[in-house]
């Protein structure tokens, strides 16, 4: 089991998951960050700590977003490490519930 970053995260970028990751296994683009599926512990700290619900276990992952566990795995090989929080982006509560945010994924 791992726990997979979804669609909601997607330009909002709250980090504060990754204080409490105790292996830090989250890496960073540019509007969504995501969780190595290898380096995750299934400690489930991150998933109570997500702002905007974005963090779920694989187990509990919906159909309709099976998707993000790949993305999650694919982009933690190209991204870098972040293991500090940050200021989520400028305009993320305007994007946290927001529908079909896929399409602004930056790689």
């Amino acid at each position: 089991m791992t726990f997979i970053v979804t669609e909601n995260c997607i330009k909002c970028k709250y980090t504060d998951c990754v204080d409490v990751c105790p292996v830090d296994c989250f890496y960073e683009g540019p509007n969504f960050i995501v969780i190595h599926p290898e380096e995750c512990i299934d400690c489930a700290l991150c998933e109570p700590e997500c702002p905007a619900n974005a963090i779920v276990s694989d187990t509990d992952l919906p159909e309709s977003a099976k998707e993000f566990a790949k993305l999650n795995e694919d982009l933690s090989m190209i991204w870098p490490n972040i293991n500090d929080s940050k200021d989520p982006l400028p305009d993320a509560d305007k994007w946290d519930g927001a529908p079909d945010k896929l399409q602004y994924l930056e790689r």
